[in-house]
């Protein structure tokens, strides 16, 4: 786990395979914050990390209906609607047969860490170990 996520206590994860409905087996909270993902195999390679949700200049925060649930199931990727139909085409592309899926609430009551800054570090410390970014992150 990176150290930024280690003081968010509102954190979960879930396992996805090709066979699975991504809105069933995605336990992610309606909060807002970050989502790791990771390809399970011989290793477990992180692959990508999103977020949602944005704080106004006056501290409070904008967020989308659904939250993170909403952001991983019907996020777009991969030029399709929809994660949940875009992760299992892509999957079999890459002969991945289970996601790893662990999300983090990082602005909550008791939590204010900004959602796209805690995703920039964690892409920060990934691409300075790496020397790229995750491969299913395009662009940040």
């Amino acid at each position: 786990m990176y150290k930024e996520l280690k003081k968010f206590e509102v954190s979960n994860q879930f396992s996805f395979s090709v066979e699975d409905s991504l809105e069933e087996v995605c336990n992610a909270s309606e909060g807002c914050g970050v989502f790791l993902v990771y390809a399970v195999g011989a290793d477990k390679e992180l692959i990508m990390v999103g977020s949602t949700g944005t704080v106004q200049n006056d501290g409070t925060l904008k967020t989308k209906n659904g939250g993170l649930y909403d952001k991983i199931v019907n996020g777009h990727q991969f030029a399709k609607t929809g994660r949940k139909y875009s992760w299992p085409a892509q999957m079999k592309l890459e002969d991945i047969s289970v996601l790893e899926v662990v999300w983090y609430e990082t602005f909550n009551d008791k939590t204010k860490g900004i959602p796209t800054a805690v995703e920039g570090q964690v892409l920060q410390n990934f691409l300075d170990e790496n020397g790229k970014l995750p491969r299913w992150n395009v662009a940040f």
